[in-house]
């Protein structure tokens, strides 16, 4: 995998082949719509016949990826979707090796995302987890950018060190050669009062300050439902009152140490004043808030964040992709029927 890191994305080789010669849209609005330059387009284009995408159609999978991107896109009015072209686009078989592996090529594309869109002096604020630690290590150390980078919440007591969202803003900034701002402190306090300590002294002042001018976040989502796999509701973070108490509000997924129900609303649980984050709301407001995710496992969790316009810009992979655009269908359903019922 580490070997792919220099070359071109799949994804963007085959998205220019399929907007020029399938949507016959003009290379210097390609490069509009992809930022990139007309020249690289072209590169892309002439790639995309050398490594046999192209022969006069684009070939399977990426095709149905394309597809699904576009559908999601149109669905849920994103900024742009990226489907992670993998071998297990169109197969059942879900293993831990083959979920690490598509974990990699997501975060890969991940990569090559924050580097196309990325300008000199950006803020952008990042979260924990494994999905941004193998991004990380997918980002070309040779494209410096003047930018700022900055934790979105506190530390995290149960994870591993190199999991951490201060390691990972540290390595991010030094991969771009840009500046790191984070928060000196754990993400949950024992209580309201101490949090509000906290975040009266001066460096955590001054990160909160950053929150109000983020221009790009990037994060993962954790999930509740239908299954509790989040890594939040570990006992090392969360003890078991504090679980069933985010059960009993309908918590369905948690971002940047924030916890929202179904609608993609924030839930009003005891964690909240407790909590070292971006606010809520805040967080809503990012002009570019980008999702990282893959297993279909999550798929309630990210609809959900959907459907409460969390999310801008999604990097998935094919079966996530697949089983958010079912369950979009399956819930429109039951809330038609339902408006029926109530009108006759």
């Amino acid at each position: 995998m580490e070997s792919e890191v220099y070359n071109q994305s799949t994804f963007i080789i085959l998205k220019a082949a399929y907007l020029y010669y399938i949507k016959d849209i003009p290379q210097n609005e390609i490069a509009e719509m992809l930022n990139i330059s007309i020249t690289t387009v072209s590169r892309l284009i002439k790639k995309a016949k050398e490594e046999k995408i192209v022969e006069f159609v684009i070939r399977d999978p990426y095709i149905d990826c394309i597809r699904l991107e576009e559908e999601l896109q149109k669905t849920f009015g994103l900024k742009d979707v990226i489907i992670a072209p993998t071998p297990m686009a169109n197969s059942v078989e879900n293993n831990i090796s083959g979920c690490n592996n598509v974990k990699k090529l997501v975060a890969l594309e991940g990569a090559r995302y924050l580097q196309r869109i990325i300008r000199e002096n950006d803020i952008l604020g990042i979260t924990w987890g494994s999905h941004m630690y193998y991004l990380i290590n997918y980002l070309n150390p040779c494209q410096k950018v003047d930018a700022s980078f900055v934790t979105l919440h506190g530390s995290i007591a149960c994870c591993d060190n190199e999991l951490d969202v201060r390691t990972l803003v540290s390595r991010m900034a030094k991969a771009f050669s840009g500046r790191k701002y984070y928060l000196l402190t754990e993400g949950l306090m024992s209580n309201k009062n101490v949090a509000n300590s906290i975040k009266n002294e001066k460096n955590i002042q001054t990160v909160f300050e950053m929150f109000d001018n983020i221009d790009i976040s990037i994060n993962g989502i954790g999930s509740y439902y239908p299954t509790l796999s989040s890594v939040l509701a570990k006992k090392e973070y969360l003890n078991q009152s504090e679980v069933e108490d985010l059960q009993s509000k309908n918590v369905v997924g948690d971002v940047a140490l924030r916890f929202f129900d179904k609608c993609g609303k924030e839930c009003n649980t005891d964690l909240i004043d407790r909590t070292i984050s971006i606010d809520f709301e805040k967080f809503k407001k990012i002009k570019t808030k980008i999702t990282i995710s893959s297993g279909e496992g999550k798929a309630f969790s990210v609809w959900s964040a959907l459907k409460g316009h969390l999310i801008d810009v999604l990097i998935t992979d094919y079966m996530l992709g697949n089983s958010i655009l079912k369950l979009n269908r399956k819930m429109t359903s039951h809330t038609q029927k339902q408006g029926q019922a109530i009108s006759v």
